[in-house]
């Protein structure tokens, strides 16, 4: 019998003072077979950055912040299994692309499950958290981007509700590859 997720773990923002929490998640997430398809820094650049950049990081994304959301899952003895990060893009503003915002959005960044946790409903759990903080914002509907080779993140992002938009990216790292982007659009 499995236990239900709301037993397992608790899904919650991060506080500004979990920088060093925040720094080693990221750190172990960089370090995943596939992090090469889901992020955009590397292992080596995010381990170089300063206690300085980690506590603007988290102050920035954690509890009290309406600009970003951090989300975690955490297990009963405190390991963080997860997260995810919500940023909210507001309308007449560009993209991280340089491409136009054109309606208030959340854009989900940074997901990583832990792999001893995965396969559990525990990636649904966060993604609730954090479109459920979009909402909040006034966000008028939530995206992402994922690799066009990353088959088993694109499938959980179907799952949640996600559906392609339709735009196409080339993927930093590489200009030959590209991204594709989802969306959740908010009901009335």
């Amino acid at each position: 019998m499995s236990t239900p997720i709301s037993d397992a773990y608790v899904v919650r923002a991060i506080r500004p003072d979990e920088w060093a929490a925040v720094r080693q998640l990221r750190l172990d997430a960089l370090r995943d077979p596939v992090a090469h398809l889901a992020f955009l820094e590397t292992y080596e650049e995010a381990a170089a950055r300063t206690d300085a950049f980690w506590q603007d990081r988290a102050t920035g994304s954690g509890e009290g912040s309406a600009a970003a959301r951090q989300i975690i899952a955490e297990t009963p003895d405190g390991t963080w299994a997860g997260t995810l990060t919500v940023l909210v893009e507001e309308a007449g503003t560009k993209d991280w692309a340089g491409d136009p915002v054109d309606r208030r959005q959340g854009h989900v960044v940074g997901v990583f499950v832990r792999p001893e946790h995965r396969g559990n409903g525990l990636i649904g759990a966060l993604f609730e958290a954090g479109v459920r903080w979009a909402w909040e914002q006034r966000a008028e509907r939530v995206r992402l981007f994922v690799h066009q080779e990353n088959a088993r993140a694109q499938g959980a992002y179907r799952r949640f509700g996600f559906e392609p938009s339709g735009r196409v990216v080339s993927f930093s790292k590489n200009e030959e590859e590209t991204e594709l982007e989802f969306v959740l659009e908010r009901r009335s």
